[in-house]
């Protein structure tokens, strides 16, 4: 880990690749940290949908808490608490269920309330600007269930990290439309985060192979692997602080850390 400069406001640290060989290093330091004197370990709780319990879609490889129990130092911890097939307000009662050491907060949802809006992709509009209304409506709803899944998160008291929601395979059919349609639900994951200074994971720039996909909206042990290296590198960078920082896969597979000073 290297730190770059302050650019207006903000502290850019280039992690390079997301390699095997970076996160063994990251995990050493790690380890080497919770062994001195007053040192804790950690334990991440996921919460959330299929993103993670993701068990039903790799074929017998490890899911996404499996592979991200490998990525973290031997003496941390991972509970999956992520339903398939949840929604935003499912999120409340997985909370209650939070281990008592839990140390970090993990949170991929929306994918399932966005497939709920879907059918308004076929709704007629006489104009663009009804079209960005009928849109707009559904933006609000999603909106006020996120922001009062995330309040609710972050009352807990825990650093906290919530994930955008992946596009979808770049060859599936109809994936500019998808792309399109999601970024006005990706907007309020966003806003309600940096409002609360909640991390966020890109799953739309990690997630950017076909490989990464078992379907068009569950990921592959691949893109859970991914997922994986991007959790574990967050909770051990970010430690016990609760700031923004933002985890984003650029084209040449770097990962990229903004943090608020």
């Amino acid at each position: 880990m290297r730190a770059a400069k302050a650019t207006q406001g903000f502290v850019v640290i280039d992690m390079g690749a997301i390699t095997k060989k970076k996160i063994e290093n990251a995990e050493r330091e790690a380890a080497m940290m919770t062994r001195q004197p007053g040192a804790s370990t950690g334990h991440v709780v996921l919460l959330g949908d299929s993103i993670f319990d993701n068990q039903a879609y790799v074929d017998g490889a490890p899911d996404v808490a499996q592979q991200l129990r490998q990525e973290l130092p031997g003496d941390w911890s991972c509970t999956l608490l992520a339903v398939d097939g949840d929604r935003i307000s499912d999120v409340d009662r997985q909370l209650r269920f939070l281990p008592p050491d839990t140390t970090h907060l993990v949170v991929s949802v929306g994918g399932n309330d966005a497939l709920g809006f879907a059918p308004l992709l076929e709704e007629d509009a006489g104009t663009v600007t009804d079209a960005l209304l009928i849109l707009g409506k559904a933006q609000d709803r999603f909106a006020a269930d996120y922001a009062a899944m995330i309040d609710a998160a972050v009352a807990k008291g825990l650093p906290t990290a919530v994930s955008t929601i992946y596009d979808t395979p770049p060859s599936a059919p109809g994936q500019r439309i998808i792309r399109t349609a999601l970024t006005i639900f990706n907007d309020s994951i966003t806003r309600a985060a940096f409002d609360r200074g909640v991390s966020v994971i890109d799953l739309r720039l990690i997630c950017n192979e076909d490989q990464d996909y078992a379907n068009p909206i569950e990921p592959s042990a691949h893109g859970g692997q991914k997922i994986a290296r991007a959790i574990a590198a967050l909770v051990l960078a970010n430690g016990t602080a609760q700031r923004s920082i933002v985890v984003a896969a650029e084209p040449a597979d770097q990962t990229v850390w903004r943090t608020a000073p």
